[in-house]
């Protein structure tokens, strides 16, 4: 596929997967055999992917990704988005306690990064402020800034 098509079929996941959550999408357009490099070997990357949809449409039914930048190169796609929602649900992470509702906005910012081979996602690199994420439900005290040296 070309770089547009590329570019096209990952604007249409993060649209219909995670702002409609729509899992049929997963199925369609993430490989069986596909990586996210973020989790650990052997890990079902469409289970996977359907349980991050699932808890953050749980925790943010109003969920949705706005991409700000996207680059393609041959079968890499690389985009910069912000994610916003109001903590309205219970909100699993996958990662300690569920987070009980707290009513707060958040914005959190993400970077992806994804190889397609034949139309399929096959390899997913993603990075999230989840430090950010958590000071804005109340849950992680605000970071300190670093005093300037003189």
């Amino acid at each position: 596929m070309d770089t547009m098509s590329n570019k096209e079929l990952a604007l249409l996941v993060l649209e219909r997967g995670f702002n409609q959550g729509d899992l049929s999408t997963v199925d369609q357009y993430l490989a069986a055999d596909g990586v996210d490099h973020q989790e650990p070997p052997g890990t079902d990357f469409r289970t996977h992917v359907k349980e991050v949809i699932t808890n953050l449409h749980t925790g943010f039914p109003d969920l949705h990704f706005e991409v700000h930048n996207i680059l393609a190169d041959g079968d890499i796609v690389a985009f910069r988005s912000t994610m916003t929602g109001t903590h309205t649900g219970s909100l699993n992470t996958g990662r300690g306690p569920v987070i009980r509702p707290t009513g707060r906005k958040v914005a959190v910012p993400h970077m992806h990064f994804l190889r397609f081979v034949n139309g399929q996602n096959t390899d997913l690199w993603h990075i999230w402020d989840t430090p950010q994420m958590m000071q804005q439900l109340g849950v992680m005290p605000q970071s300190r800034p670093v005093p300037q040296s003189q």
